[in-house]
């Protein structure tokens, strides 16, 4: 059977998970009339002072935060940033009991525990008390960790002279504020002979960026690059870590990116088509976290604008989005991660964490790494009538854009190695993680005997891929998929099999 991590997405106290009824896992309260998210949304613009500072802002010291613990005067830190929550307590899903465990002290471990997904920072920007202050004793060490960093690159030792094509990687250390901005931590401390590195050379027609991981890789996967207005951005995922290289590049090229991997070596090349035929004297100017290597739970989310190309039934309510990433873009969603969708409604970003599914259950190529040429990604949502994001997705048009993230979740394929039975329980949407996980264990597990899917609905009409699900379990001896329907009604449930008889030995 599958053992899923603990930290897996979501967590355990995740407003997510659904606990049975009567029970509360979810840690979810029923919110009184009037206080659902639009109207927070709505309480956010009026022009209430919701900080009880009257348009002041100030820096907080850690003294100063612990007396703000009641429910009446509460104030918590989320990456630095101290936010008055107080009006927020009846408007939070989770209840006041939640909040209330973060009052008065730093809140970030609990927060990303919880749902690090949720944009806090656009739904509390107008509870923004102010910035933690920081110790003169921290600033000191804060201070000397730049200055290690200017002379030794980032703990590397300088590098040798450059050669006419082969210029020196550098880094433009971060300034002493940007280790309070929310978006992002610094960079851990690493070993100088375990942290990537990278450089570049040239040709009259291309350029190209070549990063040395100095491990081994996955066969995909684990290199995001977007090429946007002259800007490269290159992420490796490595483990718990992030490698990010980010340059403004020193001339055009024609936005065509293409990515070689050496999985056995370690070693990423980037290349790209100049936009005229000559030579660079150099690659570009660094930006801010270039040649950085974050921990993946600190590094900021990223988005780029992706493009609304399809959208199809698959049943009464729930649809497969296909959204097209952009030119210069090439992203991969690992089998078991998730991303996050983001949109502005009502002047506040909106933000929902989305499982990737394919275009269909079993796809024609038997290539389960790559995707649809690693430009596609294929969304199944529900859409829900009351809800506050999915309303938009279903009223986008064709050719409308969407702000997309990159992949992010601890799911690792390591755990199906050598897995012979594999058992998965689903309910509605919930299904959609499980779909690329069967796909991959009937294609590529060696050791595979039997995979069992027990997936839960309210109604036959409400499964997804019903009538792929009964193909593949046909198709595939190793495959049984029980359907089952629940019908719950004044505290009673009445449980019955789709595609399964009583009489069978499954049921």
């Amino acid at each position: 059977m599958l053992n899923v991590p603990s930290q897996s997405f979501p967590a355990a106290s995740s407003q997510q998970r659904v606990a049975p009824a009567g029970q509360s896992g979810r840690n979810k309260v029923a919110l009184k009339p009037g206080h659902s998210l639009m109207d927070w949304i709505r309480v956010a613009k009026s022009g209430r002072d919701l900080t009880g500072l009257r348009g002041r802002f100030i820096d907080v010291t850690e003294e100063e935060l612990q007396k703000h613990n009641t429910r009446d005067d509460c104030w918590t830190c989320i990456r630095g940033m101290v936010y008055n929550v107080s009006p927020y307590m009846d408007f939070h899903p989770g209840g006041e009991e939640e909040l209330m465990k973060a009052a008065g002290i730093d809140g970030t471990d609990l927060f990303d525990q919880v749902h690090r997904w949720v944009n806090y920072e656009s739904m509390l920007k107008e509870c923004l008390v102010g910035r933690m202050a920081v110790k003169a004793s921290t600033a000191l060490k804060a201070q000397s960790v730049i200055k290690d960093n200017i002379t030794h690159l980032n703990g590397l030792a300088p590098p040798p002279p450059p050669t006419s094509m082969l210029p020196p990687a550098f880094l433009t250390p971060p300034s002493p504020s940007s280790s309070l901005q929310p978006s992002a931590a610094p960079p851990p401390t690493q070993p100088k002979d375990a942290r990537p590195r990278y450089d570049w050379f040239q040709t009259d027609v291309t350029v190209n960026i070549v990063v040395y991981t100095k491990r081994k890789l996955p066969s995909s996967g684990c290199t995001i690059v977007d090429l946007q207005d002259g800007v490269l951005r290159v992420e490796v995922l490595l483990g718990k870590m992030s490698y990010i290289l980010r340059q403004r590049l020193a001339q055009e090229v024609d936005g065509s990116v293409a990515v070689h991997t050496a999985c056995a070596v370690g070693k990423i090349q980037v290349s790209m088509r100049k936009a005229a035929k000559g030579k660079w004297e150099e690659l570009g100017e660094p930006l801010e976290f270039h040649d950085s290597l974050f921990r993946k739970k600190d590094r900021a989310i990223f988005y780029r604008e992706c493009m609304l190309v399809s959208k199809t039934a698959v049943t009464h309510d729930t649809w497969v989005f296909r959204l097209q990433l952009p030119l210069g873009t090439l992203m991969h969603v690992p089998v078991g991660k998730h991303i996050y969708l983001k949109s502005l409604i009502q002047d506040s970003d909106v933000v929902k964490p989305y499982t990737p599914v394919e275009e269909t259950l079993v796809p024609t190529t038997l290539d389960s790494t790559q995707g649809t040429a690693a430009t596609d990604i294929f969304l199944m949502i529900k859409v829900y009538p009351d809800g506050v994001l999915t309303p938009h997705l279903n009223n986008l048009n064709i050719g409308d854009h969407l702000s997309v993230s990159s992949p992010d979740g601890p799911f690792s394929l390591r755990l199906l190695r050598e897995v012979t039975h594999l058992y998965l329980l689903a309910a509605g949407t919930g299904f959609t993680p499980m779909a690329r996980v069967i796909r991959l264990a009937l294609q590529d597990l060696g050791s595979l005997r039997k995979t069992k899917l027990m997936f839960f609905n309210r109604q036959e009409r409400d499964i997804l891929w019903h009538s792929e699900l009964d193909g593949l379990a046909a198709e595939d001896e190793r495959c049984v998929c029980v359907l089952l329907c629940i019908h719950i009604e004044g505290g009673h449930y009445e449980a019955g099999c789709v595609n399964v008889s009583k009489t069978d030995p499954l049921w």
